[in-house]
């Protein structure tokens, strides 16, 4: 069973090992080096509540997170953000990052969001076919932006616009 909050500070060395792993192993994300407990620390206070993070805890582990992260500077860009999420390798396909965009997509709705979007690396199937469940649509592919494992990678881009009704999760 898994449970999912909001993130404390304490969650940040679980939340940093996550996003390493994914780094390291994986196209989900561009970085290519692990991240610092500096960086990390940064990271998470850049968020608050317009950009929240949440965790997945399964028997008092943190094996998975999502967050909320500014999509632009720019204040017209205030009403959009980027979702990510990340589950820990040996807890994937077991529904935690189901039951995350679904927590997620409901925070955006609470903050007063009116769209978030996702940059999905070509070779993700199963975020890509995730996200169209929760009502993501394809608009638009990227071609070769990113660079990882000595391969050049498209980048899908998703939105998922919220509507003035209670029924678009």
């Amino acid at each position: 069973m898994c449970s999912i909050r909001p993130a404390q500070i304490s969650d940040l060395n679980a939340i940093t090992e996550i996003y390493n792993e994914a780094i390291r192993k994986t196209t989900a994300t561009f970085d290519t080096e692990p991240k610092t407990e500096d960086e990390q620390k940064a990271w998470f206070h850049s968020h608050g509540r317009q950009y929240p993070i949440l965790v997945a805890e399964s028997n008092g582990i943190v094996v998975g997170w999502a967050s909320l992260s500014k999509w632009s500077d720019r204040y017209g860009y205030s009403g959009a953000a980027e979702i990510s999420f990340y589950v820990k390798q040996e807890f994937q396909g077991k529904g935690i990052g189901r039951k995350l965009i679904e927590a997620m997509i409901s925070e955006g709705k609470r903050v007063g969001l009116h769209t978030i979007i996702a940059r999905i690396a070509e070779g993700n199937d199963a975020s890509i076919h995730l996200a169209e469940s929760f009502g993501f649509c394809h608009i638009g592919v990227m071609k070769e932006v990113g660079r990882k494992f000595g391969r050049l990678l498209d980048v899908h881009l998703m939105q998922k616009i919220y509507l003035d009704d209670d029924n678009d999760l």
